[in-house]
């Protein structure tokens, strides 16, 4: 039996991280090694390991504002 990769859209991965849609697609536009697998007409499709490629981004782009960060 061959395995079927489940691809993502940009919405689940958004949606997985609890974190916006807008700043999703911001990474994904702007970090060119969070390449699609895959496309369905102008749907992009990302694997599972997009997931924890955009959380890496989303918190670097956190922590270089000083979001998160316990202030006095």
């Amino acid at each position: 039996m061959i395995a079927v990769p489940r691809l993502i859209t940009p919405g689940v991965i958004a949606t997985e991280l609890g974190a916006p849609l807008h700043r999703v697609l911001h990474v994904l536009a702007t970090r060119r090694h969070i390449r699609p697998r895959a496309k369905a007409g102008t749907i992009r499709l990302y694997s599972q390991t997009a997931i924890a490629q955009v959380r890496h981004e989303l918190h670097a782009i956190d922590a270089r504002r000083g979001e998160g960060v316990a202030r006095d």
